[in-house]
């Protein structure tokens, strides 16, 4: 079995209802710093009294399951933010560039992955390894993968088992996020390692309300059969939300057309399938101990099985039939993952509301296997063992306000996290040698922000904090973000400006992976990635509210960029990483969103970003130049909702599958970009059943994002929803 590297790396009015979803991590009331106030908890009324600021999603009505979730009483508005300053603020009070995605848009437009969500958000670019359940990468800004930070529920959730540390989005469903908010722009300040690029933090639905169950099936192209199950509300004290979801796709073929022509594919080849078999579960719980402290818990458990055959497993198909080396016909890669991410929290709120705090505790941790099945060439099973990734965190956090009333607010917190990972391997191969590499570290870190507003013209935040890491050493980061509004024009324009680190992974600094052929070998020695980042933006709000549009421009600097290195000598190559480059990326995202009618939006954003090696001036891999996403939403009539989207994305340099020379190079191919066209409607039949369907990809395009991974082409799927 040989060595396998992949390299991968809003907007309008205001809702009277909506899904309520209180942050894990932020106090359950919310007070404006204008004078008017946004929304309590204990409010008879949503909040409606707050005029909607620039750049606040638009949202659509949407029936059947979405209406009753919708009941489950009252959320922070969608021109509220938690994550940009840890606390309830207005979006525009602070020089963030951010975008607020609801569980009413995931619903109306039918996405059922967070990759499906996030690929259509400005400043992201998602790279999937084949169909629904391959490797999923996220890049922000041009930067890599690995410097985005993900929390969920107020739990930092990036993969400590992958090489790199990134979050890998492949098995992670829709189902129960109540909340996405994307903060681009480099974070550290607030949040630490690894969200130098930016944060995207999901939230988990909050139940409220009477008992709302519902039954959701789901069927469709590739063998797509989905079913969800749940139920969400609260008695006295107490709210709950619970979901059980189970996703299966069978039949999706990853490989481009050409690579199997290439490779000499004979037909069992040509239509030999993925199969991804997806099981997770949703939980949040709370209790009002008193009107001032309440206790909450959220979990997410996911447990996944997925078959691919891909380029690499035909490669060595076609290889091992011309006898250069191996044995194999038949050849699959399997993978089983296991992971459940826990958190609970505590919050109290003070001297009369002046003083709030939450305290957390968290736990996530994850087990991956990954081998390749399939026969020799004598039609003999293949007997390789799998190689096994694990993976924990623990995160003890705490964090209070203080309102400073007129002269604004102070946040202090303070986080520790211990990390572990272990990768092992038994006999698998002759061309592997057993294995088993554990380590640790821990991390304590502080930090502090003050806010403000001068005379409701000029608002703004500062933030410093102070990482302790015992691998790889401390850093202090900072960010500064303030925000103009120009009085009666509805102008308001942002700016920001901080540092950020991302630290290497325990994989990159203690890997100890030997062959008869090559080596992994860590490297103690490796540094943080340091950024220096800035943006400047304006946004405009026209026409009474209904049309809002916008542009930010944005530039980062990086430095110690670790990258794979290696030496070959005498037949043996040795693999490990180093900190040897630099890179600046910079390019603009804008906006623009119209509330055309009451049951008629338009959304649209479009994003440049020019991404470069600032030692060789190489185009990074996998970073497009442009992205352009469209989408609309239409209530024609009572109970029906339409939806559609049209997403472009250009070509971008990646690593060819097949190459004329026989040297790695991760930038001597480009892919052709893609252009897709999808379609969704729902339909409520009455109080208790609706129906729903949607197609994707209309035009039937075929495309590889990235190379050498076909995604899926024309697809339908259909279902119904029944709730009481």
């Amino acid at each position: 079995m040989r060595l396998k590297t992949l390299l991968l790396t809003g907007s309008s009015l205001l809702l009277v209802e909506t899904t309520a979803v209180w942050a894990a991590d932020a106090p359950t009331s919310v007070t404006s710093t204008s004078k008017n106030t946004v929304a309590t908890k204990a409010a008879a009324t949503p909040a409606t009294t707050v005029p909607a600021p620039q750049n606040a999603p638009v949202l659509a009505g949407v029936e059947g399951m979405q209406a009753v979730q919708a009941r489950s009483a009252q959320a922070y508005p969608d021109y509220i933010t938690v994550s940009a300053a840890r606390r309830p603020m207005r979006a525009d009070e602070i020089g963030t560039a951010m975008t607020i995605v609801t569980e009413k848009q995931i619903l109306t437009q039918q996405r059922r992955t967070l990759t499906d969500i996030l690929a259509r958000q400005p400043g992201l670019n998602v790279v999937r390894s084949g169909g629904f359940g391959g490797t999923t990468s996220i890049f922000m800004r041009g930067n890599n993968a690995n410097e985005v930070k993900v929390r969920l529920d107020g739990m930092d959730i990036n993969d400590g088992s992958s090489t790199s540390g990134a979050f890998d989005a492949a098995q992670f469903v829709t189902d129960g996020m109540g909340r996405i908010e994307i903060l681009r722009g480099p974070q550290s300040g607030l949040y630490g390692a690894d969200a130098m690029a930016g944060v995207i933090d999901i939230t988990t639905a909050q139940g409220q309300g009477r008992f709302t169950p519902f039954v959701r099936v789901e069927g469709g192209s590739y063998g797509t059969f989905n079913q969800v199950m749940g139920a969400r509300g609260s008695k006295g004290k107490f709210h709950y939300n619970v979901e059980l979801s189970h996703y299966r796709q069978d039949g999706f073929h990853e490989i481009p057309r050409y690579i199997g022509r290439y490779f000499g594919a004979d037909k069992e080849q040509r239509h030999r399938g993925d199969r991804n078999d997806n099981r997770s579960a949703n939980i949040r719980l709370g209790y009002d101990v008193t009107h001032n402290f309440d206790l909450g818990l959220t979990a997410r458990l996911i447990q996944s099985n997925l078959h691919t055959y891909s380029s690499y497993n035909m490669e060595d198909e076609y290889y091992s039939r011309l006898g250069y080396y191996g044995d194999v016909s038949s050849e699959r890669e399997h993978t089983t993952q296991n992971q459940a991410i826990v958190r609970g929290t505590a919050h109290l709120s003070s001297f009369g509301g002046r003083f709030d705090q939450v305290i957390g505790l968290g736990y996530m941790t994850g087990r991956r296997s990954w081998t390749e099945t399939g026969t020799t060439l004598e039609g003999d099973a293949l007997q390789y063992d799998p190689t096994y990734y694990r993976t924990s965190r623990i995160k003890i956090d705490w964090h209070g306000t203080v309102n400073l009333d007129k002269y604004g607010s102070l946040l202090v917190g303070a986080e520790h996290f211990h990390d572990t990972f272990n990768s092992s391997q038994g006999n698998s191969a002759p061309s592997s040698t057993p294995f088993s590499t554990s380590a640790g570290m821990d991390t304590t870190a502080g930090y502090g922000q003050y806010q403000g507003n001068w005379n409701k013209i000029l608002y703004g935040a500062a933030n410093i904090r102070y990482d302790a890491n015992s691998r790889y050493g401390n850093y202090v980061t900072w960010r500064v973000a303030p925000a103009i509004h120009i009085p009666h024009s509805g102008t308001v324009i942002k700016a920001s400006a901080g540092s950020g680190f991302h630290g290497p992974s325990l994989y990159q600094l203690f890997a100890n992976q030997i062959s008869t052929s090559y080596a992994e070998k860590g490297n103690p020695n490796l540094r943080a990635e340091r950024l220096i980042g800035y943006d400047v933006g304006v946004e405009q709000t026209l026409a009474h509210d209904k049309l809002h549009f916008g542009a930010t421009w944005y530039e980062n600097h990086v430095r110690n960029l670790i990258q794979s290195v290696s030496s070959y000598e005498n037949y043996y190559s040795t693999y490990s990483y180093n900190n040897v480059a630099r890179a600046r990326m910079y390019g603009v995202e804008a906006y623009l969103d119209w509330k055309a009618l009451d049951t008629l939006d338009f959304n649209l954003n479009y994003t440049w970003t020019h991404a470069r090696d600032a030692s060789t001036g190489q185009e990074l891999q996998r970073r497009p130049q442009h992205k352009f996403n469209f989408n609309t939403t239409w209530q024609p009539v009572d109970g029906l909702s339409l939806s559609g989207n049209i997403l472009y994305v250009s070509g971008a340099r990646d690593v060819p599958v097949i190459s004329d020379t026989y040297q790695y190079c991760s930038t001597c191919g480009k892919d052709h970009g893609y252009f897709t066209i999808d379609l969704a409607a729902s339909y409520k039949i009455n109080r208790y059943v609706t129906v729903f369907a949607r197609a994707d990809n209309l035009l039937n395009r075929q495309y590889e994002s990235p190379i050498g991974y076909l995604q899926p082409g024309r697809a339908g799927y259909g279902g119904f929803t029944l709730n009481y």
